[in-house]
């Protein structure tokens, strides 16, 4: 197992270019079971949840070659429907070849999916959304059975008691598109990456209209094409490095950045005395920004909420960043109530920290220590690093594998930045760090990328 050593207290500055997203490269990768035809991914990163789905979707019988900068898949067996609990735990997206599975081969049987752990995040949705397309549901053995001669449009409705489901919509919508008829979809999802995948299939040939909004009307078509898709930015990356760059009262460019994506974010780092200035591009989902922040930040009140609103994965890094401001910032979890795993370890660290149920009040204007911290899940992992770029002396960060999910080697990241971030592995992992959620071996697949130097 490896962890962070993190020399606090150095001013980031530089250059960097955003990768790709992994949020959105997931349900782009499980869209190839809908075609018999190559789909080109470019703009990918070797990341372990990248590598673990080609893992399945090669287990799925789909063939996948590296390309520069990303990969081929192309199915080549539509006989193999299983996708098992051994891959499917490691990551929740993984539920997402349910729907392209039934309505290309009218049958699969998905695990139960896995992921991060921080709280109760059911796929009901998804499944009440394929029911209501005609498909047949059943669970068995931890598994999810789902058959359909060939669904057929109809209406559906996605929002849950935390509002709508990303990960429902991108499944519910890649089924649609091959069901006979017209379905719509009510309480849609509108974050980026749902845009992205509706993109991407139209491009293919099917009929999506809406994507964006609370309603996606979908007819559907008798088959797809292949296409060779340049993968969005990632915005979650995008919004940790312009924190990294804040935190460290540092001065960084950053390129390819989703300003768009990024508006929520933009305002509340304005409001805390953090600038991201466009500089040029006039793409904005893909313009180059300059990453400033004044000396005496200020506190601010964050709410996350579905897109547009403040995302639930930048919760954790505003968290760290608010720690620095004078006076008292107010912190409220309307997607995850559960989501402060971060919050203990970065009290280890000397943040001042009040939980009281979905809020945390953070009394900022002290100093971060450096301290020994244990992260917990893939973003959380990120608000421990910018706390320890941040902090006085040393910080050492334990189960960094969970940034491995998300960031593609960010100590080298940070490091060109001017930070001192040393990735080190340990001679044996104490045995409480064996939580089973690593996923030994994921990384197979990394070695096979070929970096795009864009």
């Amino acid at each position: 197992m490896e962890f962070f050593r993190i020399e606090g207290g150095r001013r980031l500055s530089g250059r960097v270019r955003i990768e790709g997203a992994k949020n959105a490269a997931l349900p782009l990768m499980a869209a190839s079971l809908l075609t018999d035809q190559p789909v080109t991914l470019r703009n990918i990163r070797p990341l372990a949840d990248i590598a673990n789905m080609g893992r399945l979707l090669e287990e799925l019988g789909v063939d996948i070659k590296p390309v520069p900068g990303g990969l081929t898949m192309q199915s080549v067996d539509e006989n193999r429907v299983h996708a098992r609990y051994d891959i499917v735990r490691t990551m929740r997206a993984s539920i997402c070849v349910l729907g392209p599975m039934l309505a290309r081969r009218r049958q699969a049987r998905v695990s139960m999916p896995g992921g991060c752990a921080f709280g109760h995040r059911p796929v009901d949705l998804h499944l009440r959304g394929l029911e209501a397309l005609g498909a047949k549901i059943e669970l068995k053995g931890g598994d999810i059975l789902a058959s359909a001669d060939r669904l057929k449009g109809d209406t559906v409705f996605l929002g849950g008691p935390f509002g709508s489901t990303v990960l429902g919509t991108a499944n519910v919508m890649s089924a649609a598109v091959l069901a006979s008829g017209r379905s719509t979809i009510e309480c849609a999802a509108c974050e980026p990456e749902i845009v992205e995948l509706a993109n991407m299939l139209n491009s293919m040939g099917a009929r999506i209209s809406g994507a964006g909004s609370p309603r996606l009307v979908i007819d559907g078509v008798e088959e797809l094409s292949g296409i060779n898709h340049v993968v969005m930015p990632d915005r979650i990356v995008a919004g940790t490095y312009a924190v990294a760059a804040a935190i460290t009262n540092g001065d960084v460019i950053l390129d390819d950045f989703p300003y768009d994506a990024l508006l929520a974010t933009v305002n509340h780092c304005r409001e805390i005395g953090v600038h991201i200035q466009r500089v040029s591009g006039d793409d904005p989902t893909r313009c180059t920004v300059r990453v400033t922040s004044e000396r005496n930040l200020k506190p601010t009140t964050i709410t996350t909420q579905p897109h547009p609103g403040f995302p639930t994965d930048l919760q954790a890094q505003l968290m760290a960043l608010v720690c620095m401001a004078e006076g008292n910032s107010v912190i409220t979890e309307k997607i995850y109530p559960e989501r402060f795993m971060h919050v203990a370890e970065l009290m280890r660290m000397g943040a001042q920290l009040y939980r009281q149920g979905p809020t945390v009040v953070v009394a900022g204007g002290g100093k971060l220590i450096g301290a020994p911290v244990m992260a917990s899940d893939l973003r959380a992992s990120a608000s421990l690093v910018l706390a320890g770029l941040a902090a006085e002396g040393e910080t050492i960060v334990h189960r960094v594998y969970h940034l491995d999910r998300g960031y593609h080697q960010m100590e080298e990241t940070l490091n060109a930045l001017g930070g001192r971030v040393e990735r080190i592995k340990e001679e044996k992992p104490a045995a409480a760090e064996t939580d089973g959620l690593r996923g030994e071996g994921v990384s197979t697949m990394s070695a096979q990328f070929v970096q795009d130097d864009r």
